[in-house]
């Protein structure tokens, strides 16, 4: 009899590092590759600390703390964040561990803290690393002066409405996630907040990966969704200079 709770133990231990494994195991399976050329430009902008860092040529206007969607290769974002880096911005793609945000929510710490020079910081993301980037400020926005959602919103329980950030909200009317739903968390985000709609964009086109499990089809190419998108974002950074 005393052997039971020893025995219990040990299969509980079991199941967890079984369940753990499995989890792993399908954070690879369901994971959404970035397209090759995406691929090859991150691998140049590739840094020691992981990051994909995309430099401009002049000093730059502002920095964006970049958090990629969840399950999707960090590097599908090289093409959007190379177009701000030729506009003047600093932007820097945090790689999450497993391809989920939620695990690396205060990694932005480390970005800013790597470039003391910067004055303006800007962070954002796409769906879940949107989602996860309102989670890094709604305590605070700190050196944060502005936040980008592409295809996100903060969560229910998180309310950023006080705060004193510039945000800009961007979605394409062919997302799988009903539009009204980025407008009612205008609700969360502070009144200068703006609402920025892609005719014809999708989901997945703010990235260069493949279909998303759910999203709409999109009626507007991929280069002139990243376009609008980049435009959006620098109008907010140009607010902050």
């Amino acid at each position: 009899m005393r052997r039971w709770p020893k025995l219990v133990a040990l299969g509980v231990a079991v199941t967890l590092v079984l369940a753990s494994a499995g989890f792993v195991v399908w954070t690879r399976m369901a994971r959404y590759p970035a397209f090759e050329e995406a691929a090859l430009l991150a691998k140049q902008a590739e840094t020691d600390q992981g990051w994909f860092v995309f430099e401009p040529d002049v000093e730059p206007r502002a920095g964006l703390v970049f958090y990629p969607g969840g399950l999707v290769d960090p590097a599908a974002y090289a093409p959007l964040m190379r177009t701000l880096s030729d506009r003047g911005v600093l932007a820097v793609i945090v790689p999450m561990p497993l391809d989920l945000a939620v695990f690396g929510i205060g990694r932005a710490d480390e970005v800013i803290d790597a470039y003391p020079g910067i004055d303006t910081w800007v962070i954002g993301g796409h769906s879940l690393g949107g989602a996860m980037a309102a989670e890094y400020v709604k305590d605070g926005p700190g050196a944060i002066d502005g936040v980008v959602f592409l295809a996100s919103y903060p969560s229910e329980s998180t309310d950023l409405s006080e705060l004193p950030l510039s945000v800009v909200s961007v979605y394409g009317t062919e997302d799988g996630v009903a539009g009204d739903v980025f407008e009612a968390s205008l609700a969360r985000l502070p009144e200068r907040t703006g609402l920025v709609v892609i005719p014809g964009g999708n989901h997945a086109q703010f990235g260069d990966y493949g279909p998303q499990e759910g999203d709409g089809i999109a009626a507007l190419g991929r280069d002139a969704q990243q376009r609008a998108t980049a435009d959006a974002i620098l109008e907010l950074i140009e607010s902050l200079e």
